[in-house]
C-alpha cells in the first residue's frame, strides 16, 4: 500500500499533461480535422480534471485546517520525535548501504525502497511508539488490504513496551476516579501483571465486596499521541488522494479512517466494558454460563481510562498440562470453546476477534474464559452466510463451492472464471495438512521431589499461521476478488482455533464434527 501509494504521486503530480502521440501521419492531407478533434477532446479532459481540483481544493484545505485544529499544541511534539525516529532509522539504512557498497553484491531490493521498504518502515513505526505500534499490527492483520510483503514483515511488530512508574499510573486513578483510591480499593499492586504499549495491568481488590480484580490503565499521554498520529496519517492520506485521483479507487482515506476509529475505540475502555457486557448478556440469554465467562465489569470504579474487571483464574488454551489437571477432557472444553465463539459471532453485535492463548483460558472451575475484549469484529449477515459456505467447503474439500462463496464476500460482482478459481483454490488447501505443529515438551523437577514432571505447550507461528491465508488473499485477487476485513478477522480466529484442535484434541475435525455447531441454530440478523 505505501509502495503503491507515493510511486502514483509522481504520475498524479502531472495527470493533466496531454498525452503526445509519436506517430506522425505525412502522407493524407485531409487527418488534420481529426487530429484537431482528439486535442480539442484532450483540452476538454484537461478543463474537467483542472475543475475538479478546484472544486475539492476547499474541502481538502477545510480537513487540514479542522484536523489541524484538533491535534493542536500535541502536534508539533510528535513532529520532533518523528523527526528524532527518521533521523535513527535513516542512519541504520545508510550504514547497511554502506555495507553492501563494500562488496561486489548487488544492492538488495529492501534496501533500494529506503525508509519505505517493510523492514525499514517496520523499524521506524517501533521507534514511533504506540500508535505505529498498533498501526503495523493492523497492516499484519489485514492482508486484504495491504501488500504481502508489508503484512509478512509486520508480523514482526511487537506490542510489548516498559511499565511506566506506578506513581503516573497512581495520578490517572485519581483523577478518574475523583476520590481516594483507599476509598475504593483494599489494596493495589504496584508491579504490573501485564504492560503493553498502550495500558497497563494492575492487580488490586475492592475494599467494599473484597473481590480480587484487575485494572487496566491507559499510560499517561497516550491519548494524545494517538489523536496527533492519526491526525497527521489522515492529512497525508488525503493529501495523496487529492495529487493523485487515481488513489481513490484503493479506498485510501477510508481506510485511515476505519483505522483511527478502530484505535481510538481501543483507548476508550467505555466502549472495552460495552463488548464484555454484550459478550456477557449473550451467555445469559444463551444459558452458557456454566460453559463460559467473562470478566464483571465495576462501572463504578471504571471510566474512558480506567476499566476495573473481575480477575479470572485459569490458564491458556497452550497449556496441556494444567488442562489435564482441571478437566477430565480437554477436548470437550476445546469443543465448548468452538461453540461459544461460533454462537456469538451473528447472536452477538461484535464478536471477539483476538483469541490468541493469552486471550482464550481454562478456568479453574472448569469454564471457558474470555478476556479482553479491545479487540472485536462486526460481521454483516452477506459475509455470514459466505463463510459458512466457505468453512463447509473447506471441510468437505469441495472447492467449486469455496469459490462461489469468495466471490459472493466481493462486493465489485466482477466476472470471475469459478472452475479456474477453484482449482487454484484446491491446490492451496492440499497444503493445509501439511502445516507443522511444533509442541515444546518440557521436564521440570519439584524442589522437594525426584518427580519429573512433564509439559507440553504449543508454539503458535504467527507467521506459519498466516502463509496459508495470505496464499488465498493472493490468489483471490489475481481474479480480482477483494474481501472485508472482518473476513480477515475470522479467518485468523479460526487459524488460533486450529492450532488449539492439534495440541488438545489432535484426531478432532473442527468443521466436520457432529457437536461443534458452526451454522445450525443460530440467531440470524435482519
Amino acid at each position: 500500500m505505501v509502495i503503491s501509494a507515493f510511486k502514483g504521486v509522481t504520475h498524479g503530480l502531472f495527470p493533466l499533461l496531454p498525452a503526445v502521440n509519436p506517430v506522425v501521419h505525412i502522407g493524407n492531407i485531409n487527418r488534420p480535422p481529426n487530429r484537431i478533434s482528439a486535442r480539442y477532446s484532450q483540452a476538454q479532459d484537461y478543463s474537467t480534471r483542472v475543475q475538479e481540483r478546484i472544486n475539492g481544493l476547499p474541502k481538502l484545505v477545510e480537513d487540514i485546517v479542522q484536523t489541524s485544529i484538533n491535534t493542536g499544541p500535541r502536534g508539533a511534539l510528535r513532529f520532533v520525535q518523528g523527526m528524532q525516529a527518521v533521523i535513527g532509522v535513516g542512519g541504520e539504512w545508510l550504514l547497511d548501504v554502506s555495507k553492501t557498497a563494500n562488496t561486489s553484491a548487488s544492492v538488495p531490493p529492501q534496501l533500494q525502497l529506503g525508509l519505505l521498504s517493510p523492514l525499514y518502515l517496520r523499524r521506524l513505526f517501533e521507534r514511533m511508539g504506540a500508535t505505529y505500534i498498533k498501526l503495523g499490527q493492523f497492516i499484519a492483520s489485514a492482508p486484504t488490504l495491504f501488500p504481502e510483503a508489508y503484512v509478512e514483515e509486520f508480523q514482526n511488530c511487537f506490542d510489548k513496551a516498559p511499565a511506566v512508574p506506578f506513581s503516573q499510573i497512581e495520578a490517572i486513578l485519581r483523577e478518574d476516579l475523583g476520590r481516594p483510591l483507599d476509598t475504593i480499593y483494599e489494596y493495589v499492586d504496584p508491579v504490573p501483571i501485564a504492560s503493553a504499549s498502550i495500558a497497563q495491568v494492575h492487580a488490586a481488590r475492592l475494599k467494599a465486596s473484597k473481590q480480587e480484580v484487575v485494572i487496566k490503565v491507559l499510560k499517561p499521554g497516550i491519548e494524545d499521541i494517538l489523536v496527533a498520529d492519526l491526525n497527521f496519517v489522515y492529512i497525508v492520506a488525503r493529501l495523496l488522494e487529492f495529487l493523485n485521483p487515481e488513489l481513490r479507487r484503493t479506498s485510501l482515506v477510508s481506510i485511515v479512517q476505519d483505522i483511527r476509529e478502530s484505535m481510538l475505540e481501543e483507548v476508550d475502555f467505555r466502549k472495552e466494558a460495552i463488548n464484555i457486557e454484550t459478550f456477557r448478556t449473550y451467555l445469559e440469554t444463551t444459558g452458557l454460563t456454566m460453559q463460559a465467562k467473562a470478566p464483571m465489569v465495576y462501572k463504578h470504579c471504571s471510566t474512558r481510562r480506567v476499566l476495573t474487571m473481575e480477575r479470572l483464574y485459569g490458564v491458556p488454551l497452550t497449556d496441556l498440562k494444567s488442562i489435564r489437571s482441571l478437566v477430565p477432557s480437554p477436548e470437550a472444553s476445546l469443543i465448548t470453546a468452538l461453540n461459544v465463539w461460533f454462537g456469538s459471532l451473528l447472536a452477538c453485535e461484535t464478536f471477539h476477534a483476538d483469541v490468541h492463548a493469552g486471550n482464550l483460558w481454562l478456568l479453574r472451575d472448569g469454564r471457558i474464559g474470555f478476556l479482553d475484549f479491545g479487540i472485536v469484529g462486526r460481521i454483516s449477515p452477506r459475509t455470514w452466510t459466505a463463510m459458512e459456505i466457505f468453512l463447509t467447503s473447506i471441510a468437505t474439500e469441495e472447492y467449486k463451492p469455496m469459490a462461489s462463496a469468495l466471490i459472493e464476500m466481493d462486493a465489485t460482482e466482477k466476472g470471475v472464471d469459478r472452475e479456474a478459481f477453484a482449482r487454484d483454490l484446491e491446490k492451496i488447501f492440499s497444503t493445509i495438512k501439511d502445516l507443522d505443529t511444533e509442541v515444546v515438551v518440557t521436564t521440570a523437577r519439584g524442589p522437594n521431589s525426584n518427580a519429573a514432571s512433564i509439559s507440553a505447550n504449543l508454539v503458535m507461528d504467527e507467521k506459519q499461521m498466516n502463509a496459508l491465508f495470505l496464499d488465498v488473499i493472493r490468489v483471490s485477487e489475481s481474479y480480482g476478488l477483494k474481501f472485508p476485513r472482518e473476513f480477515a478477522l475470522l479467518m485468523k480466529q479460526l487459524l488460533y482455533f486450529d492450532r488449539y484442535t492439534r495440541l488438545l484434541a489432535p484426531n478432532l475435525n473442527m468443521l466436520q464434527d457432529e457437536r461443534i455447531a458452526i451454522a445450525s441454530n443460530r440467531m440470524h440478523v435482519k
